[in-house]
């Protein structure tokens, strides 16, 4: 039973570390625009809505649409505002972008995928 204990303390302290390391990864990558290290944690398709562009889109198409916008809205900071957990176990964070172009509201949701957390929707949508 200890051994249990101990297996399974182990494996929820692993998956905190990976969950951790994805949302450092992708708010970093928000604060300097780097779309190729977003795109990189975008599942097969994505739910996509970014000014210019909005639906279900495959991952090589996101990542273009996601480098258009970033080479028209340079950041300038970026701000976590929230992290959350879904009822599924699935994970989002809520974030304010500032860019050249103005104040952007963010929000991704990633969903287990095969033991990996993707990318399943993401959305940046001006500020009011």
């Amino acid at each position: 039973m200890k051994k249990l204990f101990v297996t399974l303390l182990f494996i929820i302290s692993i998956s905190a570390i990976i969950i951790a390391d994805i949302y450092t990864d992708i708010n970093a990558s928000m604060k300097t625009g780097n779309y190729k290290t977003i795109s990189s944690y975008f599942n097969s398709s994505v739910e996509l809505n970014i000014p210019g562009a909005d639906g279900l889109y495959s991952k090589a198409q996101a990542e273009l649409l996601m480098k258009d916008f970033f080479s028209k809205n340079m950041p300038k900071n970026f701000i976590v505002k929230h992290d959350g957990v879904s009822q599924d176990g699935s994970k989002y964070s809520i974030g304010s972008l500032e860019t050249g172009a103005g104040s952007y509201r963010t929000y991704y949701y990633l969903k287990n995928n095969n033991g990996s957390f993707l990318i399943k929707e993401f959305r940046i949508e001006k500020d009011h």
